[in-house]
């Protein structure tokens, strides 16, 4: 048997999604922290793939924000801008109240089966303490929120918002040491009740007390945690 036969076979872009993926979570861990070094040598020595299919990954972590290429052809693991942390608060706040006011107001009967199913899938999540999974479920469930509002528009921008705010959002667990109060779960429960309910002023004020919470608590842990914000370059 020769080498090429000894060679594993994996499907068409079987590499490209390994790296992606593999780079994307250790990414929104922070595993790979803000400004670090992405070689694409490195990476193919790594993932043992040749420069092709590194390349791709690079381009889709890209076009997520979540690496940058520098004017001098540097790669590296894109910054966290905390100097404008305020805006992206701003604007995250509102995408919340509106988006659930509208799914109050403009939401079907099936619209709520999905909303529930990812409301269980985020719970489990937190019950295991999967980070991944409570950011990727957390996110999924107010996108599903905000299509139930039926404004595109409203969608698409707060679906960049929530994309955005993904190593925002592991910050958020971590001054939780990833164990988030059940309270917290709860909150999800009582805007979709509020949803189901048709009460619009409701969902307002919950998703704006929702927001509120998680933008103090974030706030609060950077503040407290002067060796986090050191290793978190603006």
């Amino acid at each position: 048997m020769d080498d090429t036969e000894k060679q594993p076979v994996h499907k068409r872009g079987y590499g490209v999604s390994t790296v992606y993926e593999t780079l994307r979570n250790e990414i929104i861990e922070l595993k790979l922290a803000p400004g670090s070094p992405v070689d694409e040598q490195q990476l193919s020595d790594r993932f043992a793939l040749s420069r092709t299919p590194i390349r791709e990954a690079l381009v889709r972590l890209a076009a997520e924000g979540l690496i940058t290429t520098l004017t001098n052809r540097t790669t590296i693991v894109s910054n966290i801008d905390f100097l404008g942390l305020g805006e992206f608060f701003d604007a995250l706040t509102l995408m919340y109240r509106v988006t659930t006011r509208l799914a109050a107001a403009n939401h079907q009967a099936s619209d709520i089966d999905g909303i529930r199913a990812l409301q269980l899938q985020f719970q489990t999540a937190v019950e295991a303490r999967d980070v991944l999974g409570m950011i990727a479920t957390n996110r999924d469930f107010h996108v599903a929120i905000a299509e139930a509002g039926r404004n595109r528009y409203y969608t698409d921008l707060f679906t960049r918002l929530l994309d955005q705010g993904r190593r925002i959002l592991r910050l958020y667990y971590s001054s939780f040491n990833d164990v988030l109060p059940r309270q917290y779960v709860g909150e999800h429960e009582d805007m979709i009740q509020a949803i189901i309910n048709h009460d619009i002023d409701a969902a307002d004020k919950l998703a704006a007390a929702h927001a509120d919470q998680i933008v103090s608590q974030i706030r609060s842990y950077i503040t407290a945690d002067n060796r986090q914000t050191a290793r978190l370059p603006l």
